[in-house]
């Protein structure tokens, strides 16, 4: 067996998550947040939050991505291991939602990461908010998309 088609199966079963919470409302966040909690428990998907990009699988970005905060999105992206994967949470990761047209939003999160890397694994979960049912039903596409 090779060694990328273990480290394919490893994260499979337990993907650790950076979390990014750019700009905007915050009411992703909060459902990010009750994902965790024993109601909906996301932690059964074998997902950890981590607090590094350098221990972390999977980048998960919430909000559009400011002017200040793009190349910080694009570093932490960079820190992270081999292979690694985007989850984009909320209308405004994917598409910048109500932020579309302001002056400090440097676009939308796909673009930002896709300046860095062509071949990012990007997995969209829209809404605003989306569901905690929406986020993990996203998880499980993530966690197909890596099989």
């Amino acid at each position: 067996m090779a060694i990328s088609t273990l480290l394919l199966r490893a994260l499979k079963k337990s993907p650790w998550v950076f979390h990014v919470g750019t700009s905007g409302c915050n009411n992703c966040d909060i459902e990010i947040a009750d994902c965790m909690t024993p109601r909906f428990d996301v932690e059964r998907f074998g997902v950890r939050l981590v607090g590094s990009p350098r221990h972390a699988d999977v980048l998960l970005l919430s909000g559009p991505i400011s002017r200040g905060c793009r190349r910080a999105v694009q570093e932490a992206y960079l820190q992270m291991p081999a292979p690694k994967v985007v989850l984009l949470v909320g209308t405004c990761a994917c598409s910048m939602g109500i932020y579309r047209d302001a002056y400090s939003v440097a676009g939308p999160a796909d673009q930002v990461i896709l300046e860095v890397d062509r071949n990012a694994r990007l997995v969209y979960v829209p809404g605003c908010p989306p569901k905690p049912e929406t986020i993990i039903a996203g998880v499980v596409k993530l966690l197909e998309a890596l099989a």
